[in-house]
Order: structure tokens, then sequence, then C-alpha cells
């Protein structure tokens, strides 16, 4: 598989929002990323394939009736002001694989999201976008490194410790869909000689086993 790591842009919404969609479907209210690529503590990147064409998915069927009830009325709600996220992407190229975000504040890096789309998952997308995250953090000149993850969540728990993030709190009812506790994880000083040959050896490791180099984030 070749793909790519850039920044996201506007053009990229309609993948990104199908792509979140998919990943956490009991999110509520769901994120707008059109006002997110606005906001100047948040950074965006995507994982992609430049030479792949998106085929938007087909037009759902007409709502049932009872649709324009109350539940409809909060999408409506939350969704005003977000006409572009989805919009047809017909006229967009590139395939997007996977995306994640941060926000960057007092020299924090805080990492908001990772998600990949459920086909193209355990393929190396996610650690290439969790080194990509942590290597953005460090050309922001961020010195530590945050995030949460479910409590349930080992599978994800062990991958962050592999990359270096240490269990440093937890956070009493995080998640608003079911109110799981969020584990709090950390890599300070991530900038330092040991946080960062380990991720070298990390990347070397990927590189060899997916057989795709990681490239710096084209801006």
């Amino acid at each position: 598989m070749a793909f790519n790591i850039r920044l996201m842009c506007q053009e990229d919404l309609p993948q990104v929002n199908e792509i979140d969609h998919e990943a956490f479907p009991t999110l509520w209210p769901p994120p707008n990323y059109h006002r997110e690529l606005k906001n100047g503590l948040a950074h965006y990147i995507v994982a992609c394939d430049e030479e792949e064409e998106y085929e938007p998915p087909a037009p759902k069927d007409a709502p049932p009736k009872g649709y324009f009830g109350l539940p409809a009325r909060l999408r409506r709600l939350f969704n005003h002001h977000r006409p572009s996220d989805n919009e047809p992407a017909s006229s967009v190229s590139g395939y997007i694989f996977g995306f994640a975000g941060l926000w960057l504040m007092a020299g924090e890096a805080h990492i908001t999201n990772i998600a990949v789309r459920e086909s193209y998952r355990r393929q190396g997308i996610g650690d290439l976008l969790l080194i990509s995250m942590i290597e953005l953090a460090v050309e922001l000149d961020a010195h530590l490194v945050t995030l949460e993850v479910r409590a349930s969540n080992t599978t994800a728990q062990s991958l962050y410790a592999k990359y270096g993030f240490i269990e440093v709190g937890l956070r009493r009812g995080y998640y608003t869909d079911n109110r799981e506790d969020g584990v709090l994880m950390t890599i300070e000083n991530v900038t330092s000689a040991p946080v960062q040959a380990n991720l070298r050896q990390l990347k070397q490791a990927h590189a060899r086993r997916w057989r795709a180099p990681i490239r710096r984030i084209a801006r």
C-alpha cells in the first residue's frame, strides 16, 4: 500500500466525516471539522493515497416517517453551519485511509483522535498516524504529549505504552456515550534522547514490516 501523510484540508472533510462516523458512531454531538480547520490551536493530518480516486457513497433513501422528530431537530442543530462537511466529494482525488488531530496549548500537545477506516485497520496506519502526531508535536515545540483512552481499551493502552506514553491519571465519566472512565496517558520530555531513540527504532520497525517509509508531513 502506498500512502502519504499530509495536513488535512477542506476538500478532505467528506471523507474525514465518513471515517469519523464509522470509528466513533456513538460520539454525540459529532465533531465539527470544518470549524476545527479554522482553529489556530488545532492541527490535523490525513494518511492518503493521492493516486487513488475516492468514490462517494450512494445517496441514502428518503428518511422514514417520523424522521423529523426531536432526534432530527437535534441533528440539524448540531450540524448547523456544517454544509461543507457533507457536500459530495466527486471532484476530490485522493483516498483517505485515516486521520488524526491534536490541540497545542502552552507547550502541551493533546491528541484528540486517531481514526482509520475499518477495512484498512491492522495494516500499520494507526501506528503511522501516531508516530506522525508525535513528530508533529515536536515540530510545534511541544514538550508534552497527552491523550485519553477508554479504561476498557487495554489494547490501545498497550500500543500507546510502546510509544512511551505512561498512565498519569483517570478522568471519571469522561466518555459521553456510556460515562466510561478515560485513562490519561502522557509522554513527558518528548524531545529527550530516550524518547526520540525509541521513536526512531519504532519507525524503522514499522517501515520494515509494512514496507512503507514514513515521510515527513507535507505542508
